[in-house]
């Protein structure tokens, strides 16, 4: 949901005075916990590591980028696989012909050549 027009973005002061410190173009990493700071021009060139509660993400800002959210950007959850019975069946028979094609190359290798 956006914040009222009437308030305007979401800026972390902190992380804007930080930004205004450095020269323009840096490859400094500015570490921050703010992940609803909103992304303003001033920001573009400037690399974030961005914490998703365990580690600081880099996330360089462009101007795409303008108007969304820093968490955006950096994801706090990591997808493993979907599960089930049909998911299992699917895996198994990739692999199954995975290694039929690993056999079949080294028959083809063991084979010499004339």
């Amino acid at each position: 949901m956006s914040r009222s027009l009437k308030k305007g973005p979401y800026v972390d002061e902190k992380l804007i005075a930080k930004v205004q410190s450095q020269p323009s173009g840096t490859k400094e990493i500015i570490k921050t916990w703010a992940r609803n700071c909103t992304i303003t021009p001033e920001m573009i060139g400037f690399t974030f590591g961005v914490h998703n509660g365990k580690d600081f993400l880099p996330v360089y800002v462009n101007e795409e980028m303008v108007g969304h959210r820093l968490g955006e950007f950096s994801a706090t959850t990591r997808f493993s696989r979907h599960g089930g019975k049909m998911q299992r069946e699917l895996e198994t028979k990739a692999a199954e012909t995975e290694a039929a094609k690993v056999q079949a190359v080294k028959t083809a290798e063991a084979k010499p050549a004339k």
